[in-house]
């Protein structure tokens, strides 16, 4: 058997590669929109990829599923399990391409085989309600048992999948608390596996879709049932474990609704990835003028950008918080993109946006690019910096906030007296909100999400000052304060 796991390290998504070497087939499970990536490995592995499945309808990230089955006519297997409001749509609509896809729904206990592999369905709701788990036999190697099993957004390493996405995310009212009791009858047919089984997850560490995601790739079902702390509540009563899984779960990135909504009704067909073209300096001042047309800056030094950069240029460093921030901060999809970033880093930054549905991606500026612009008087703005040194002097005067765009958990552990409280992943929604005649001081933890979260306020029109600083620094400050 071919087992490979494809880690998206600023989505912390797994995908699975699963081959049969004696048949040559593959199985995908949870693969992204960009499928070449895909292509190209089962090539590289001497498989064809014959069947895609997927473990549940994603919040995350937009599914490469359709894009199989339209471009290769792939044969699809996806859970028919759940309610009436979360089932696949688009598989039981005509292909746009014209045909009906070929498709097999699932059931709890269903099997199916990809060459002498055994596939079976297990239905594992909670997170949503239609979540399959797979259950993965290699009867060509002689095993009579399972090897493993992939869990999806169900258990994670040191975690489970968090049950209020629908309704935290895709405002689904009152689904949260039902969705965490099933979850944890969930748990409870889980504590029933063997301990061998090991646990392949879709997520890892810095996925929003846990709290407190292990970066170990995998597990297995005897370790978790030890020291996942999320299992351990679900030992207790249904309360219990209901409380726990609830407390604390981050704001979700407000594009999430949008992956939902589309990953149900059908993610547009890609064909292939957009190709942003390379501007001029000129060509980059026709852009800063155009109203509909927002810029993306993804230069790693943020006090670069502060400093110096195009009015109504978004902060988007090209790091691993790349999508995080374009997701939580930009609502329209459509929108024309254009990129002040290195050239070598345009392709993993299409790839970046086209998996969380960002396709309209028409040019980019390199640095050398945006300097000229800046030479030829092109038009420029800063947006004044400070430390938490100064906070506490600013936010004195009458016509000041302090803004913290740090979780909502993170604020009611600790916070500035007085001040505000607005998660950067779901500014858009917060921002109508925030007071529109005061200058706002933007802090987070250490100065990255308060980086981007400034622009964004700035783009609005308010009058804002980024602190890029580390809160414990003033944390440190009050107690010395304290003390004398």
């Amino acid at each position: 058997m071919l087992f490979r796991q494809i880690f998206d390290e600023k989505l912390a998504q797994y995908a699975y590669l699963i081959g049969c070497q004696e048949t040559g087939e593959a199985l995908l499970v949870d693969p992204e929109r960009d499928i070449d990536q895909y292509l190209d490995l089962a090539e590289e592995e001497g498989v064809e990829i014959v069947a895609v499945t997927e473990t549940h309808i994603h919040a995350d990230f937009l599914s490469g599923a359709r894009e199989f089955a339209e471009r290769f006519d792939t044969k699809l297997y996806l859970s028919d399990e759940g309610d009436e409001n979360w089932k696949y749509e688009w598989a039981q609509e005509p292909k746009v391409s014209g045909g009906a896809y070929d498709v097999e729904w699932l059931y709890d206990t269903d099997t199916f085989h990809i060459g002498n592999i055994e596939i079976t369905a297990v239905h594992t709701p909670g997170h949503t309600p239609e979540h399959l788990s797979f259950l993965v036999t290699d009867k060509g190697g002689g095993a009579n048992e399972s090897m493993g099993i992939i869990t999806g957004d169900f258990v994670f390493v040191g975690d489970l999948g968090r049950p209020d996405l629908l309704e935290s995310a895709a405002k689904v009212e009152g689904a949260m608390d039902p969705s965490a009791r099933t979850l944890y009858d969930s748990v409870q047919r889980f504590l029933d596996l063997p301990d061998h089984l090991q646990v392949w997850p879709a997520h890892g560490a810095g996925s929003a879709c846990g709290k407190a995601l292990g970066a170990v790739p995998q597990s297995t079902i005897g370790y978790e049932k030890r020291f996942n702390p999320m299992i351990d509540a679900a030992r207790r009563d249904k309360d219990h474990f209901v409380d726990a899984i609830l407390e604390d779960q981050p704001e979700p990135q407000i594009y999430f609704a949008r992956m939902k909504r589309d990953n149900k009704g059908g993610a547009p067909v890609l064909g292939q990835l957009p190709s942003p073209r390379a501007l001029t300096s000129r060509e980059l001042e026709t852009v800063a003028n155009d109203e509909e047309a927002l810029i993306v800056d993804t230069r790693l030094d943020r006090s670069a950008f502060m400093a110096h950069h195009i009015p109504g240029s978004l902060y988007a460093p090209m790091n691993n918080t790349f999508n995080t921030v374009i997701g939580s901060l930009v609502e329209d999809e459509t929108t024309p993109i254009y990129l002040i970033i290195d050239e070598d880093d345009v392709e993993e930054a299409v790839r970046d946006l086209v998996r969380i549905g960002y396709d309209n991606v028409k040019g980019f500026a390199d640095i050398e690019t945006l300097q000229r612009y800046f030479q030829d008087d092109g038009a420029s703005e800063t947006i004044e910096e400070i430390t938490f040194d100064d906070v506490d002097a600013r936010m004195q005067k009458q016509d000041t906030e302090v803004l913290d765009v740090r979780y909502r958990s993170e604020f009611d552990a600790r916070h500035v007296d007085g001040a505000l409280n607005a998660s950067y992943t779901r500014m858009p929604e917060y921002e109508a909100d925030l007071p529109t005649d005061k200058t706002l001081l933007v802090h987070c933890a250490s100065g990255a999400r308060a980086a981007a979260a400034s622009s964004f306020l700035r783009r609005t029109g308010r009058d804002v000052v980024y602190v890029n600083d580390d809160f414990d620094n003033y944390e440190s400050k009050q107690k010395e304060a304290v003390a004398a």
